[in-house]
């Protein structure tokens, strides 16, 4: 398939990460005995600011759970049409001309899911066909990718989209005083991105100005399912972060793209464009010391944490956005698409330009 654009999306608030942890310190500070560490995990994120879904005084009325999701539907929804729009718009289509939806999320539940109320709001056929994805998180973006690739290889006249939204904000544990809960109050913000992909045989018929999907891989790590994700209860999501993610990514991931490459005939030499997930500072330094990645490689990615922090599934979309932004690819250039997310689990996409 062809990726034709990206879109990108925030809710509208927007607040820099000092009265952002400002904030956090006058909301704690009768009940954490260290506001001190407060500060400094949320400076050592390396967030410059956030949208958050709220303003943000409204987050002191976000005490239960059904409260919570009400809002992610409403605002999901909202998110989500502004970047199916501006998607469709760039390239002089409709909603009618989309045969297939993607829509991935983790921090909100929704059924019927955000993807049905759009196709009602928004008008597209009948005969679409939504595929709703929850639970991969970080790594969503980049699966779905492999999955729309998947599915336009099938179809190859049809036009698909895929959507990501995240309302992290609407996750906050206010009782949770856990380093995993800190860092994670510090690091994630609000977003939504929608990527406009097209089958190779109907790509022949329209301008097509992104790059080829080639080929995509999944790498599952067993019994790693306690090193990220959600538990779930009452209060809503309680986040499961464990400090040895970066050592996972050091220990697998070269060895898992060297892997992916020679079954391709390429080896990393030939990637000349890295796409990678905004995971936090010690992630984007695993990745880079895993590949052997230079500044310069990297520097989207880091570009994009700083800008809005990590959008969980929307980021690596959102660093692949700013890539064609960018235009510096050459045509026969090679990029590779990373994430890593809840299970444990890797995905990788090999991109042509």
């Amino acid at each position: 398939m062809y990726i034709a654009n990206i879109s990108k999306a925030h809710p509208e608030h927007y607040y820099d990460q000092y009265a952002l942890i400002a904030e956090f310190k006058r909301t704690w500070s009768q009940a954490h005995h260290n506001l001190n560490r407060v500060d400094r995990l949320h400076k050592a994120v390396m967030v410059g600011g956030r949208h958050l879904a709220l303003p943000i005084e409204e987050y002191h009325d976000l005490n239960d759970f059904t409260k919570a999701n009400d809002h992610f539907i409403r605002i999901a929804t909202d998110v989500g049409e502004k970047a199916i729009n501006e998607v469709l718009k760039k390239k002089g289509l409709t909603a009618t001309d989309i045969d297939a939806i993607f829509f991935v999320s983790v921090t909100g539940i929704a059924t019927p899911s955000i993807d049905a109320k759009l196709c009602n709001r928004l008008g597209f056929r009948s005969d679409i066909k939504r595929i709703p994805i929850f639970g991969l998180g970080c790594v969503a973006g980049a699966a779905g990718l492999s999955r729309v690739h998947d599915y336009l290889k099938a179809y190859p006249d049809q036009i698909a989209i895929l959507l990501s939204v995240e309302l992290c904000s609407l996750t906050l544990q206010r009782k949770d005083f856990s380093v995993a809960n800190l860092i994670s109050t510090g690091l994630f913000g609000d977003g939504g991105a929608c990527v406009l992909a097209i089958g190779e045989n109907r790509a022949k018929k329209l301008s097509r100005t992104g790059p080829l999907t080639v080929a995509s891989r999944s790498r599952f790590y067993p019994d790693t399912e306690d090193v990220m994700g959600w538990k779930i209860g009452s209060d809503g999501f309680q986040v499961i972060l464990q400090a040895s993610v970066p050592d996972l990514v050091k220990s697998h991931l070269q060895a898992d793209v060297d892997s992916f490459l020679a079954t391709l005939n390429l080896t990393r030499k030939d990637i000349k464009i890295w796409i990678c997930h905004t995971g936090g500072p010690k992630v984007i330094n695993a990745f880079q010391e895993a590949l052997k990645l230079t500044d310069e490689d990297i520097a989207l990615t880091r570009s994009s944490l700083l800008s809005v922090g990590n959008l969980s599934s929307a980021s690596v979309l959102f660093v692949l956005a700013d890539t064609l932004k960018e235009n510096s690819a050459k045509p026969g250039d090679f990029g590779l698409v990373l994430a890593m997310g809840p299970g444990f689990c890797c995905e990788m996409v090999l991109l042509k330009w």
